[in-house]
Order: C-alpha cells, then structure tokens, then sequence
C-alpha cells in the first residue's frame, strides 16, 4: 500500500527503521560499564556485595537506581512521514 507519491512498502520499512532504532536505543541505554563501586555515586550509602556481584560495573545503590529508572526522560521523535496526524501525536 503506497501513500501519495511513496512507494510500495514505504510505510512499513519507515516502521521497521522506527522499531529497529528504539530496540538499539534500548539495548545501549545504561549498560554498566568498569568497575563496580563500593558506595552509591548519588548518596554515598554502602552497595551490597551481592548487588556489585550481580551487576559488574554498578554505580548506584537500588533505591538511587528505581528513582532514576522511574523519571522521566524525554527524548526527541522524529516525524518520518510528516503528516498532519503524525505532528499532532
């Protein structure tokens, strides 16, 4: 199904670049990297052992991590077809 001067298939390979690039987003977001620390980098209280043996590479404690995994972070859309319904969402 083409939409307008598109191709056939256009649509669904901008949905597949949509879903493939927020899957790649996903896979590189917070991934712990060196060392582990032994006290939280937000609040300074002690990681326990078996959360630094769990996580290689951890820098916060649990409670630092769920307030930072539950805020919001927004980050920037991009309009691939550019229609008038696609702008309003």
């Amino acid at each position: 199904m083409a939409g307008g001067w598109a191709r056939d298939g256009a649509v669904n390979e901008q949905i597949e670049a949509s879903i493939s690039e927020e899957l790649a987003r996903m896979k590189t977001r917070g991934s712990p990297v060196g060392e582990s620390l032994t006290h939280c980098a937000e609040c300074e209280e002690e990681i326990p052992a078996a959360r630094r043996e769990a996580i290689p590479g951890v820098k916060l404690c649990i409670d630092c991590q769920q307030d930072r995994d539950g805020a919001y972070q927004p980050r920037g859309g991009i309009n691939r077809r550019g229609s008038k319904d696609s702008q309003l969402k």
